[in-house]
């Protein structure tokens, strides 16, 4: 299966990689596989994937806890060596254009005081289930790819 595919596959719109790469052959070793397990038990623990509820937790947290996948990207890549490049394939394109649009975003919103306000703070949470939505799905590719059962919708939510 051609990278490209894989992404079609798993309805991964808004990751895009250039025509050498999405003309590659999705092939992961076991490095990739296991550099897929550490971040997918990442997301998967994280407000990335779960619901938060309107009368729980805050938006600066949530934000933050965001934020932090880029340093456990960053560190999984440089734990797992070179030898994880399908993962790295996946896991750099989706921080630098699913993530990183919206923690700019809001990082930037945030210092100008907009969790402040109840509008923008219901606005932050309406945005981040769409990205909770998107990364669900990275996820669920991760999941594939470390060779393990899915759960990212384990559990029922509102």
């Amino acid at each position: 299966m051609k990278w490209q595919e894989w992404l079609d596959k798993w309805s991964m719109k808004k990751v895009k990689l250039s025509l050498g790469f999405a003309d590659l052959e999705w092939a992961p070793n076991d490095p990739d596989r296991d550099a897929a397990w550490d971040l997918y038990i990442e997301l998967l623990t994280r407000i990335s994937t779960q619901y938060l509820a309107p009368d729980h937790g805050d938006e600066k947290t949530a934000l933050e806890s965001l934020h932090a996948l880029f340093y456990l990207t960053r560190e999984t890549l440089k734990t797992r060596g070179r030898h994880c490049g399908e993962f790295a394939k996946i896991a750099i394109p989706v921080l630098n254009q699913v993530v990183r649009p919206f923690t700019a975003k809001w990082h930037r919103e945030s210092l100008a005081g907009a969790f402040l306000e109840e509008k923008s703070c219901a606005e932050f949470r309406d945005r981040l289930r769409e990205l909770q939505d998107e990364l669900k799905i990275y996820t669920g590719m991760l999941a594939e790819m470390a060779g393990v059962e899915d759960l990212t919708e384990l559990e029922v939510t509102p």
